[in-house]
């Protein structure tokens, strides 16, 4: 017991500063700024019951204990000081707390006593009109989910992936949003992993590009590729992608098929849809990862064929050059004694024989495919 005391102490030294003190959100962040908590409201048999925007968690929190239903509490990348409050009102586990401020976390799925902790990597495509070597293709951000029997609560990371219209969308289907705090998880995991579908798709139009590029042939039938910064730099927003796809089935299938006290069992079913599309995800990424190793093997081929061929032109036409190189240095020693040397056709003969031969030769080396 000692340890885990020591270890709690280790990793939630504010929280042991803020004992009591849980009407308390932020000591730390400027009075004229934003506050981290985007939105916290009250919902009753799948309905909103509080409209007040000036509504603090711990206020919701007291409605909830009174008079029943589940608090939705939703934040924005907030500091330290201003979650410690919210972690003491609602017993977060000091290691959730922990990776929930500094975020950098891989998505997955963890239980601390009543409380389910799930992180998602969220991904948005970023539009350009050409693709570089230094092209942003991926963005990606974090959403952190705590599921508690009558709290649920979001920390985002990120200047993408807002839950507002989700939200919003929630609250049009009260049916649903009765389920408690797990209906809230399973829309934003269905929503973080349709995002990720609509991400695969904009990057296979990419990947489709860079390969046309790579296969199509120049007017003389020899493609000398792209510049493989492009081909790496996509590659290298694939693995960022596959970074957040991969890790994330794991806890899916775990929602899906291990009963939980915290998941309506009518929820649970619909996470399989989830996990399906997940993993329907997870093979076009690792398609796109080959593809993409593929395509870099092809078109650093395709610049050692093209460098060849140069190689064989130069070649060619050094073989040509290196008739008359010749003719012309035997003639030009100093001998008095020489064949036709004072022959008065001796010079065309000559002129008429370097072009026989090297023109014998170029059509040669032009029938073989050297020129």
């Amino acid at each position: 017991m000692s340890m885990i005391r020591d270890l709690r102490a280790a990793v939630r030294p504010s929280l042991r500063k803020e004992s009591g003190a849980y009407s308390s959100y932020d000591t730390t962040r400027d009075p004229r700024a934003a506050s981290a908590v985007v939105d916290c409201a009250v919902y009753r048999d799948g309905r909103r019951v509080s409209c007040d925007e000036t509504l603090t968690p711990h206020e919701a929190m007291l409605q909830v204990r009174r008079d029943g239903g589940f608090a939705w509490i939703g934040l924005h990348e907030p500091t330290e000081a201003e979650f410690a409050g919210i972690a003491a009102e609602f017993g977060l586990h000091p290691l959730a707390v922990e990776d929930a401020v500094h975020a950098h976390q891989r998505p997955k799925l963890e239980r601390y006593d009543d409380t389910l902790f799930t992180v998602f990597k969220t991904i948005h495509y970023v539009e350009h009109a050409e693709l570089t070597a230094t092209s942003e293709v991926v963005e990606t951000g974090e959403v952190m989910c705590f599921t508690g029997r009558d709290f649920f609560i979001t920390v985002r990371h990120g200047g993408h992936g807002s839950l507002r219209a989700l939200r919003r969308r929630l609250q049009d289907e009260p049916e649903l949003l009765a389920k408690g705090p797990s209906a809230v998880l399973h829309t934003i995991a269905d929503h973080v992993v349709d995002g990720y579908l609509a991400v695969a798709d904009a990057m296979q139009v990419d990947i489709d590009d860079v390969e046309n590029e790579v296969f199509a042939a120049t007017g003389k039938g020899v493609s000398r590729g792209v510049d493989a910064g492009r081909i790496y730099q996509l590659k290298r927003e694939v693995l960022e992608f596959k970074r957040a796809v991969q890790p994330l089935l794991r806890p899916m299938q775990l929602l899906s098929e291990r009963p939980m006290r915290l998941v309506d069992p009518d929820i649970q079913k619909y996470f399989r849809d989830v996990a399906d599309h997940l993993a329907r995800v997870q093979e076009q990424v690792l398609g796109f990862d080959e593809l993409l190793n593929s395509i870099l093997q092809a078109n650093l081929a395709q610049a050692a064929v093209a460098q060849n061929e140069d190689m064989r032109k130069i070649t060619s036409w050094a073989a040509i050059i290196a008739v008359p190189t010749a003719v012309c240095g035997v003639y030009g020693m100093n001998f008095d004694h020489m064949p036709e040397l004072h022959w008065r056709y001796g010079y065309p003969m000559v002129l008429g024989l370097i072009a026989t031969v090297c023109y014998t030769i170029h059509r040669t080396l032009k029938r073989n495919g050297w020129l």
